[in-house]
């Protein structure tokens, strides 16, 4: 092919300015840093531009096993202007910040069981929404049986850290009389539920699951206005998911697949690795499979089921097709397997569920 005089001229135009891009390549990268940073900055109140209803986002789809798609178990749920944190796992506060959500407008914490897992995030988040708040009160966290004695700990832990933020920030951004929990414990009645929060727009219900021998271990039902969003915690197949899930809009369900966890288990089988093998064989009895939780969607009539906790990681993407076997015929409605980042809207007054990522 014969090059024209023109187009070797556009050629060489071309590798010069990239040339003067790759020479660049350190300015260039600050002026976008720096409009990204101012960007976010600025949005000091995310929850303002949401539309009005429920919205549930996945901040820790994972477990203990290391994934690099999920991280420790949180769900995000925003109730109109009001924003819950449900579990804390690792990695909990650096995942909200990615989502591009503000820690200082955290209304309240709620745990469903004390697992190290789902807990081990909780330090960091109470740091956070207290410097990013200025809050004069300590954050309401909500749970059940022994709250008191993990919300304790986790506040020693974090006091002398929380003393040198005062001493170095100044008490106006960081008043030591906001630090900590206000722990809101709770035990279940006859009826195993019970209703947290209560008001004419927005409900918030704990009731028990079956996580033996954990216990007590508990889910959670919210309402804002006419949307609805269960969370199921860990949890075996539950007649009280089912329960609480009638109906609901969206189901967010924890799920392992013992097919793959055995699979695991006998690797370290191979590898003389016992006690592993036991961990293994023994987490297969206490949490619920993907076909068990389509199987109590489908029994309940909601609208959505969302897998979360996913155990263990899905590293390739045909595992995923693995994890989902026999689940399209116990439900027919949308599934999804959750990750990081995932988000899911609920208008009110609507019966749409939009589902998209964060940012």
């Amino acid at each position: 092919m014969r090059l024209t005089r023109r187009t070797v001229t556009v050629l060489l135009g071309v590798l010069a300015l990239g040339g003067l891009g790759y020479a660049q390549r350190a300015t260039i990268a600050v002026f976008l840093a720096e409009r990204g940073l101012t960007r976010i900055a600025a949005n000091s109140d995310p929850l303002a531009t949401l539309e009005d209803g429920l919205h549930v986002g996945l901040c820790g789809a994972g477990s203990p096993f290391p994934d690099p798609e999920r991280s420790g178990p949180c769900t995000v749920v925003i109730a109109g202007r009001r924003m819950f944190v449900v579990d804390a796992g690792g990695g909990a506060s650096v995942q909200l910040a990615k989502m591009q959500l503000n820690l200082g407008q955290v209304s309240a914490v709620l745990l469903t069981h004390y697992h190290s897992d789902h807990i081990g995030g909780l330090g960091d988040v109470l740091l956070q929404r207290w410097i990013g708040a200025n809050a004069a009160q300590p954050l309401p966290v909500y749970g059940p049986q022994g709250l008191e004695q993990v919300l304790s700990g986790i506040e020693t832990a974090y006091r002398l850290d929380a003393g040198y933020r005062t001493t170095h920030h100044g008490e106006t951004v960081a008043p030591p009389a906001g630090f900590g929990t206000d722990p809101r414990p709770f035990e279940l009645g006859s009826d195993e539920r019970r209703v947290l929060i209560e008001s004419p727009t927005l409900e918030v219900v704990a009731f028990r699951v079956d996580h033996g021998p954990v216990s007590p271990a508990v889910g959670y039902r919210i309402r804002y206005k006419d949307r609805t969003v269960v969370i199921s915690g860990d949890t075996r197949r539950s007649a009280a998911v089912q329960r609480e899930a009638q109906r609901v809009d969206l189901l967010v369900h924890e799920a392992l697949s013992p097919q793959l966890v055995r699979m695991i288990e006998h690797s370290f089988v191979r590898a003389q690795r016992p006690q592993m093998a036991q961990i293994m064989a023994d987490i297969r009895n206490y949490h619920a499979s993907p076909v068990e939780a389509a199987q109590t969607a489908a029994a309940a009539g909601v609208g959505m089921l969302v897998f979360n906790h996913i155990v263990p990681p899905l590293p390739v993407p045909g595992l995923e097709a693995k994890f989902l076997e026999g689940t399209e015929a116990e439900f027919a409605g949308p599934m999804h397997v959750g990750r990081d980042g995932d988000w899911f809207s609920l208008p009110a007054g609507s019966r749409t569920i939009e589902q998209s990522r964060r940012p």
